[in-house]
């Protein structure tokens, strides 16, 4: 029910690389496909500059539905990622918690069939954001491309 394209709409975290790149984010395209064993593949393509760069990851399925596990292969940080809320023909809400040796943080995605969404579900995705601990500050509603 997850796959097919998506819009990443707003982003909220309480990481560093998020605080010190914020100012530069902009709406990205999300396409996720499922693979023959369960697990999705997830391919982002958002723009960098004067051109767009892809990133694939795999996530990997665990027994709670809903819930998947991944691991990067740049950073060794692990993804634990849900999906708390959804309607797939409109919108889902993904939070995910990462954890690597520096330490913990928190992030979570709105995604999007289309570029724009309601005041309510924007809404719904701050009011999230903030009972996982986020701030404001740390919450945004990204810029369209």
């Amino acid at each position: 029910q997850l796959t097919g394209r998506w819009y990443s709409i707003g982003l909220a975290s309480n990481s560093n690389w998020f605080k010190e790149k914020k100012h530069l984010m902009k709406m990205c395209t999300t396409v996720i496909s499922a693979t023959g064993d369960g697990n999705l593949e997830v391919t982002s393509t958002y723009p960098k500059g004067d051109q767009c760069e892809t990133r694939n990851s795999l996530y990997t399925k665990t027994e709670q539905p809903g819930r998947f596990s991944y691991t990067s292969p740049r950073w060794g940080s692990k993804h634990d990622i849900r999906v708390v809320e959804a309607n797939y023909d409109e919108y889902a809400l993904v939070a995910t918690q990462i954890s690597k040796n520096t330490g913990s943080s928190t992030m979570v995605l709105l995604y999007s069939r289309t570029k724009e969404l309601s005041p309510e579900r924007l809404e719904r995705f701050t009011q999230f954001s903030r009972e996982q601990g986020l701030t404001d500050e740390e919450i945004l509603i990204l810029p369209q491309t």
